[in-house]
């Protein structure tokens, strides 16, 4: 297993890391969903047994039962071979006495007197001011101090502006981002991984594959990565890829079975920083680019012409539309999309007045494009 180096915090984590989200889930004796003990219990110890000392799980994962899961998985000498991340949930927390009681229900479903990492759960710009207002700040000091956590730090969900206004907000030892090579100029961006850098702290990467979607690549994609001489399959390509960056950590990987986890092991062993090459680099460009010219409208998202006078989303529909394509060779029934249209605020209420062309700096025909969204989609 490769190892890398946390930023300031001087220690090393696995390249790879076990995120324990997608372990599966069965009906136990009474017809309620628990994680398979069984499955998770194999996955953990196969993992752990070949290196991976990086275990990322949170209260609200699998019906909030995967705490639970993990702390049993951990029994019998693993829980000293790891370091547990998991995640304090935000929307269960309207006071600081709400932050002590649920840390204290995390620490018992993982059966542990510490946990490593400890995040704040999903932040964004909004639920950051307001966990401020709450004294998060000051709870995670007082966790330090009582040595009841190694590390404070937060998973973030918003634009770049938000990240750099969260990252500097307090002394973090840690952030975990969604990064991989389709979104970096989303989310928290390059440029958020830059400035974690700066700051010499220690990125943990999630969605990765983007849930699946850069591991099996529509035919195109795939054929800008078969015509480099050095075969790697489009999941190894994104892994290696996240893991040529210095300033990540550990790269996070859902697994649901042992198969998926010994293809872990393999690909991870392959990464390093700094270790692609320029050409290897130019084929995921060009493997982005391809991506990009799939899209079926040039809409950049700027929300100019909104709000529509009469209630369509724009923006979300041509969004919709373009992810469709561009993650796929067909066309599906887009689940999405039904629900933009079942809230009132489908193509079907457009009246064509123009208002939107008015502002588009892009120049969209939109109504016309929205009639064809609209066909394509249902």
């Amino acid at each position: 297993m490769k190892y890398r180096k946390f930023g300031k915090l001087g220690i090393e984590c696995s390249a790879f890391g076990i995120g324990c989200m997608r372990f599966p889930m069965e009906k136990n004796e009474k017809g309620e969903n628990v994680v398979n003990q069984k499955i998770a219990n194999e996955i953990l110890h196969t993992a752990i047994d070949n290196g991976v000392n990086y275990i990322d799980t949170a209260y609200v994962y699998s019906d909030r039962q995967n705490e639970k899961a993990v702390g049993i998985a951990l029994q019998g000498g693993y829980r000293e071979k790891v370091r547990i991340a998991t995640k304090l949930p935000i929307w269960d927390v309207n006071s600081k006495e709400d932050m002590y009681r649920l840390y204290e229900i995390q620490r018992t479903n993982l059966q542990t007197d510490r946990i490593d990492f400890y995040l704040i759960h999903a932040l964004n710009r909004d639920q950051w001011r307001r966990m401020r207002s709450l004294g998060v700040r000051e709870f995670l000091d007082d966790l330090k101090a009582q040595n009841k956590i190694s590390y404070a730090c937060f998973s973030f969900h918003d634009n770049y502006e938000a990240f750099e206004e969260i990252l500097n907000d307090y002394d973090w030892d840690m952030c975990q981002i969604q990064f991989n090579y389709m979104d970096i100029h989303n989310q928290a961006t390059i440029k958020g991984v830059e400035l974690a850098g700066k700051k010499n702290i220690p990125i943990v990467i999630m969605e990765g594959l983007q849930g699946g979607r850069l591991a099996n690549v529509p035919a195109s994609v795939k054929a800008v990565f078969d015509s480099y001489p050095v075969k790697h399959t489009p999941a190894e390509w994104a892994f290696r890829w996240l893991c040529n960056f210095p300033q990540v950590g550990t790269v996070l990987s859902g697994v649901t079975n042992l198969e998926q986890t010994y293809q872990n092991l393999e690909t991870f062993d392959k990464t390093g920083v700094n270790i692609m090459t320029p050409e290897e680099l130019a084929i995921v460009d060009k493997a982005r680019e391809e991506y990009m010219h799939r899209i079926k409208v040039g809409c950049t998202g700027c929300r100019y012409c909104m709000p529509c006078p009469v209630g369509v989303d724009i923006p979300g529909i041509f969004g919709t539309w373009n992810e469709s394509y561009k993650f796929r060779d067909d066309i599906a029934q887009n689940g999405h999309y039904r629900r933009i249209v079942n809230d009132g605020h489908g193509q079907d209420k457009c009246v064509s007045c123009g208002k939107c062309m008015e502002k588009c700096p892009q120049s969209i025909q939109i109504p016309e494009m929205l009639k064809i969204a609209d066909s394509e989609l249902r």
